[in-house]
């Protein structure tokens, strides 16, 4: 919590027992990268060691008979242990209070932590408490934040109790309960004989310096304790990336859903991957939802019938509760395929969806006319010997116009049916299409919130899989093969209700005129031969660094020399369509945050977004890399000869 000390504000833990402030410990070491600005309202306790005294204020005085209580880096030594504090971005500094608090004597270590969900991210989490408890020995009791901070990070719990490098006890990593508490029995011994075995730990700790204790008049442990039996060691059990997308950001929902307190969500139901996997999460939130009420969570149950305006009612189906909560409609045009308005349709009856079908071309025609008015000419799209930046326009203008309709069907759709409230818009654009901009301002990817916003193609195309067995939709199946074949293809057609021009005769649908560059830029960023290439440093060096990386990777062989242009052309079409498109982030849809590469310019990704597209001097360097490369590698052709 924040605490002004000597007018100088810090984030703090404040610690109490039986009614009385024990210690107030300020945090030393601030988050101040990614999504977190810590430096911007709080300042780093630096007096390492050292306590200062707190005058509370008056109100506090009435309540807990102090005046001033210790303040600053200490620790709290009871009648039969010592416990330390450290919080959240300290367990993840290079060196951590948790070092030299063990060395000098601290047996249990407890973290608040806020630290929010990515994908993969609990391994870090679970090796960090592990290999600091394994070294130095000791209980460590990690305390996790659970829920939606009314932004785009979701908090996934995950708590757990360590001792000694071994788990004994794991909190669930994503629950729509408030509050969970985890308990585990543990010998104060079994760490005094493991430090004892560690000389090298030992000789450490004759030399650190002490820190300040203050004296509590408790104990954690009493003489009939030696009857209990302690716990055992688990093995911690991991989320695939799939189930953790099944569930994160359907929790994230949840809360958006019931804080906002509209009546559900409005998705534009295009009949691809995307708006399917959004339609999904849906789904699994609504199971969710039911599994806690069948477990008696009074809390959910309670905002449910807030959300469907019934006092009575109790969810049972998940199905049902989804015809409720969630909206999906196909809006189609003269260009769209009865292809892709059959797995819409056939989906939404699959997880029971309220579902509307309906034309845009009317909106269309109109916008157009309005224009042809005033201008006395008409746009016509390139099949019919349009330019392209007419072909653009039409398309762009039939994209807008979706959005518009979708707005307006959230907040009327209810009404029309007699009954109340509003609906949130869901947007369906995944984060490699954000990376290269394929996608158009305002158009169906603006809406309220977006859960997918933050995952990559590939990790959806899993996670809409798993959907398939878990919940047993085989109307998914047919949005998989349709966005594998567009893979292959000669043009992608993976998102056929956003920009679609008329078919040529005898073909088929045209995406926009950059969709082939898009889906061969992509590339870059999926995982060849299983391996991900898709670290922070690799969107955030510049693009020689980045073709450097591809070019020679840990422990593989050079590419071939035809290769090593191929990798040359994927990094500057890369950059080239992230900088150009980069504008379109500042309008981007807040989304769940599930990637360390998150274009999103409001709270992440910080860079500018005005670019020099062509990048003069990162280009030619890369050019003048391939052909060394090249040269290097035909002097050893040639000395093989």
């Amino acid at each position: 919590m924040p605490v002004m000390h000597r007018n100088v504000r810090y984030n703090c833990r404040v610690i109490f027992l039986n009614r009385k402030i024990l210690l107030i410990r300020p945090k030393m070491a601030l988050a101040n990268e990614g999504n977190y600005r810590e430096l911007r309202w709080f300042t780093p306790w630096s007096r390492s060691r050292q306590t200062e005294e707190y005058f509370l204020p008056r109100m506090l005085q009435d309540l807990t008979k102090q005046e001033t209580v210790p303040f600053g880096d200490a620790v709290l030594s009871t009648r039969d242990t010592c416990i330390g504090s450290e919080v959240c971005e300290e367990l993840w500094t290079p060196h951590s209070p948790h070092v030299d608090m063990g060395l000098d004597g601290v047996e249990i270590f407890t973290n608040a932590s806020g630290s929010h969900h990515v994908l993969r991210k609990a391994h870090a989490r679970v090796d960090l408490v592990t290999m600091a408890t394994t070294k130095n020995g000791g209980i460590y009791l990690l305390a996790n934040q659970k829920g939606c901070d009314g932004d785009r990070l979701y908090y996934d719990g995950c708590a757990l109790i360590a001792m000694n490098g071994s788990i004994f006890a794991q909190g669930s990593q994503f629950s729509l309960d408030d509050v969970e508490v985890l308990t585990a029995t543990l010998d104060l011994e079994d760490i005094r004989s493991y430090r004892a075995e560690i000389s090298s730990r030992n000789l450490a700790a004759s030399r650190v310096s002490s820190y300040p204790r203050v004296k509590v008049d408790f104990a954690l442990s009493c003489h009939e304790d030696l009857l209990e039996p302690v716990s055992e060691p688990i093995e911690w059990k991991y989320h695939s990336p799939a189930e953790e997308i099944s569930l994160g950001p359907a929790c994230w929902l949840w809360d958006f859903l019931r804080r906002s307190r509209q009546a559900g969500f409005f998705l534009p139901l295009s009949g691809g991957v995307d708006s399917a996997a959004t339609a999904c999460l849906v789904y699994s939130m609504c199971h969710q939802v039911c599994e806690a009420v069948r477990r008696g969570n009074p809390e959910v149950l309670a905002d449910v019938r807030t959300i469907v305006n019934q006092p009575s009612y109790t969810p049972q189906d998940p199905r049902e509760l989804c015809g409720r909560v969630l909206t999906t409609c196909y809006m189609a045009s003269e260009n769209s395929s009865r292809e892709t308005c059959d797995r819409a349709r056939e989906l939404a009856q699959q997880i029971g969806s309220h579902h509307i079908g309906l034309s845009i071309d009317p909106a269309v025609k109109a916008l157009v006319g309005i224009f042809s008015l005033v201008t006395g000419t008409s746009p016509r799209f390139a099949v019919h010997g349009g330019s392209g930046r007419e072909n653009l326009a039409l398309q762009n203008v039939q994209a807008r116009v979706r959005m518009v309709v979708a707005y307006l069907f959230a907040q009327l759709s209810l009404w029309s049916r007699g009954a109340s409230g509003g609906l949130l818009v869901l947007g369906s654009a995944n984060v490699d299409e954000s990376l290269l901009g394929y996608l158009t301002k305002y158009d169906c990817s603006s809406a309220d919130i977006n859960p997918i916003g933050g995952i990559s193609k590939t990790d959806l195309r899993a996670f809409v899989q798993l959907c398939m067995e878990r919940f047993q939709l085989p109307a998914l199946q047919r949005c998989c093969d349709r966005a594998l074949c567009a893979l292959t293809a000669a043009s992608w057609q993976h998102r056929p209700q956003l920009s679609w021009s008329p078919w040529p005769t005898g073909g088929c649908p045209r995406p926009m005129r950059h969709g082939d560059d898009v889906r061969r830029a992509v590339h870059l960023w999926e995982a060849p031969e299983g391996r991900q290439d898709r670290p922070l440093q690799h969107v955030l060096q510049t693009p020689q660094h980045v073709e450097g990386h591809l070019l020679a990777p840990a422990g593989e062989a050079c590419p071939a020399p035809s290769g090593s242009q191929q990798v040359a052309d994927k990094v500057k079409r890369f950059f080239s369509k992230y900088s150009l498109n980069r504008h379109k982030m500042t309008t981007l849809t807040p989304a769940y945050h599930a990637e360390s590469y998150s274009p999103d310019d409001n709270r992440f990704d910080l860079r500018p977004f005005l670019y020099n597209s062509r990048w003069p001097w990162q280009f030619r360097c890369i050019e003048n890399q391939v052909l060394q490369l090249e040269g290097r590698q035909q002097q050893e052709l040639d000395g093989v000869d």
